[in-house]
């Protein structure tokens, strides 16, 4: 049995002044593996989100990925490795609009050494490895060179996907990233995303609301059901 890549124990978080948020015993991620997480707005997930990339601390207890305590790490360590091993698709996509879909794509490798080897060993540079796997993702190549704020939804939404996925990070991380499209579409996007993370080697932690996406994973978990606190909104 390989080790997991996410391993939460005893997990605990509260926002300053508010009743614990998170109160989750134990849970894992393995690799490879797809997981459908469900949870209601205010559920906790965004926070979840934000403990698995370091970007919050917990309380109490463990956060480790890939065998790492994000607890141990300083601010700096943890930022550095959320990028070296974590690829993000947001809602919002969170594109950079003024910036060529290529130079979006690139992102994670020009902040990321290891993202940047890794692309570029397999492709022969980072260049080359955002053109296949945009092409992979339906983006043509002239669409390439421009402005991310002239695509469509649909559009951006695989650039998104390119960018974290560039680089073969570990963990793909996807926050409700399917809710502007429409059922069809959404199934489409998942499928590819799934074909690229089988190709990468990444697991996938997909973050909805939609409960009809669900059965496509390997597992599908409600954060109710890891999660003994009973969750206030989040700030």
């Amino acid at each position: 049995m390989p080790s997991a890549l996410i391993d939460l124990s005893n997990l605990g978080f509260a926002w300053p002044g508010q009743p614990e948020l998170l109160d989750i015993p134990d849970f894992q991620l393995q690799p490879g593996e797809s997981l459908f997480l469900k949870g209601p707005s205010g559920s906790g997930k965004t926070t979840l989100l934000g403990l698995l990339g370091g970007v919050q601390q917990p309380g109490r207890g463990r956060v480790s990925l890939l065998g790492t305590d994000l607890g141990k790490l300083s601010s700096s360590a943890r930022d550095h490795f959320r990028v070296d091993h974590t690829g993000y698709i947001f809602q919002q996509f969170n594109l950079l609009p003024f910036l060529p879909v290529l130079e979006n794509v690139l992102l994670p490798c020009r902040f990321s050494t290891t993202r940047a080897q890794r692309a570029s060993k397999r492709h022969g540079s980072i260049e080359q490895a955002a053109t296949q796997l945009l092409g992979h993702l339906g983006i043509r190549s002239e669409l390439l060179s421009r402005r991310a704020d002239a695509l469509s939804i649909g559009q951006q939404q695989r650039v998104a996907a390119a960018r974290a996925l560039i680089g073969q990070p570990e963990l793909v991380i996807a926050d409700e990233p399917t809710s502007a499209l429409d059922s069809d579409s959404r199934e489409a996007f998942i499928q590819l995303l799934f074909a690229e993370c089988r190709e990468a080697g990444s697991s996938l932690l997909f973050v909805s609301h939609d409960q009809s996406l669900a059965p496509l994973f390997d597992r599908s978990v409600s954060l109710s059901e890891l999660n003994r606190a009973t969750p206030a909104p989040e700030l």
